[in-house]
């Protein structure tokens, strides 16, 4: 039933990009974009069903609040930098409401209990200061029960180790991102948002979860799985092949839910 269910949102992700409901059509970055992340969106829309009022925090382009408005949620995007002068479109075709925040150093401009569901979408490895009282912010516009999802890179990865095994570090280039790195000044605080300050293991991210008070965490190797047609289906082989061994895969990705009490 639940496998199901995700070919039946994935089938209707893929006709409405095709349609240039979940992008602009001419943006070859963002096509790639969709390629790689549709898979991981479908799993979350599956899991965010009956959580109406949703709010993405670090929505960027709003691919994924664009699905899920077309699936009939209403959505509201957050993010540090505001993305609609390029990608504007999405946002006015689906009168999604978008917030300027930093929500390192900022609360997010919403009073308590506002969402049924939050989705951070690879956005944490980004932060320069500690991601604990964001992700408190996050649980803090939550509905009794509702539901908080996060994915984050894993740090374990086969990518990841084969590069130490190789005498490489995992993240950006050293003299272009961390030696010759302009900061972001803001408030009196320095950012570094176009690297990976952080990747996480497992149990990191089901720690930060659980101080910042949430319950019922769940924490998964996510499938690399990439949006293919035609002949072009042999490539997902390698991924597949690739994800045989679950700790080595290039995501992890969590859902946890604020308590009742």
């Amino acid at each position: 039933m639940i496998a199901a269910h995700k070919r039946a949102v994935y089938r209707t992700a893929v006709r409405l990009a095709k349609r240039g409901r979940l992008f602009d059509l001419s943006d070859a970055e963002i096509q790639d974009v969709f390629a790689g992340s549709i898979d991981r969106f479908c799993d979350i829309a599956r899991r965010l069903e009956g959580a109406h009022r949703v709010l993405d925090v670090g929505a960027g382009h709003g691919m994924l609040l664009a699905l899920l408005s077309e699936l009939g949620h209403d959505c509201v995007a957050v993010d540090a930098f505001d993305p609609t002068e390029r990608h504007g479109r999405v946002y006015r075709d689906h009168a999604i409401p978008f917030f300027c925040c930093n929500i390192e150093v900022e609360p997010l401009p919403f009073p308590d209990q506002s969402f049924d569901a939050v989705v951070c979408c690879q956005v944490l490895e980004h932060f320069t200061h500690s991601h604990l009282p964001a992700v408190r912010e996050m649980q803090r516009v939550l509905k009794p029960g509702g539901i908080l999802e996060v994915d984050v890179p894993n740090v374990a990865s086969l990518r990841n180790r084969s590069r130490l095994l190789r005498g490489k570090n995992i993240t950006f280039d050293y003299v272009e991102h961390y030696l010759c790195a302009d900061p972001v000044l803001y408030r009196g605080h320095s950012f570094y948002p176009m690297r990976h300050n952080r990747e996480f293991t497992r149990d990191e991210l089901r720690t930060l979860l659980a101080m910042a008070g949430l319950s019922d965490i769940e924490v998964e190797f996510l499938r690399s799985r990439r949006h293919r047609e035609g002949w072009r289906r042999v490539k997902s082989l390698g991924s597949a092949l690739r994800d045989c061994w679950p700790s080595t895969r290039k995501s992890l990705i969590a859902f946890a839910r604020r308590s009742n009490a």
